[in-house]
């Protein structure tokens, strides 16, 4: 549906999945994509990828703030790979690109509609002056789960369980 020459984005996945694979916009690993297939355990995959919204000027949307076409082709084409990936092993995916500007916040929000056991994500946080103002986005998504689901951190090859304080 097109409303004032901008198409309107599709409908979320909300079909519930055994893990999601979440990320803030950067490429998924083969590490990444090949844990959350294990943890799976013959459920689906749910693939989540942040395009990220830059902030409001005097609190409106602007344009200039607003992801561009390249940066939205990218996201889609993160989401796809990672698809592909999970169906090449034998298991079931499907993903989802939403634009936001708090992206733990975001994929938290992901897990607990999806009512997923696991999350998954690349550890590459940000560093250095971003971090400090935009904070860590895995300890956000750690801190939002609230004990509903396992944060699985996969740095390429080696992989680190983050149990909540709270959960199981």
């Amino acid at each position: 549906m097109v409303f004032f020459g901008r198409r309107r984005w599709d409908r979320q996945p909300t079909a519930p999945a055994g893990v999601l694979l979440a990320s803030p916009g950067a490429p998924f690993s083969s590490a990444a994509v090949r844990r959350a297939w294990e943890l799976a355990a013959g459920e689906p995959v749910a693939v989540l990828s942040i395009l990220k919204v830059y902030g409001s000027a005097f609190g409106l949307q602007n344009p200039g703030l607003m992801p561009n076409r390249r940066e939205r082709d990218e996201q889609y084409t993160n989401v796809r790979r990672a698809i592909a990936a999970v169906e090449r092993r034998g298991g079931t995916a499907d993903g989802q690109v939403t634009a936001t500007r708090s992206a733990g916040r975001t994929i938290a929000k992901v897990a607990r509609r999806r009512n997923v056991r696991y999350v998954v994500m690349d550890d590459h946080d940000t560093g250095g002056l971003r971090r400090i103002t935009q904070g860590a986005v895995t300890a956000t998504v750690r801190r939002s789960l609230a004990g509903r689901a396992e944060l699985e951190l996969v740095t390429e090859g080696v992989k680190q369980s983050i149990r909540n304080p709270n959960g199981p």
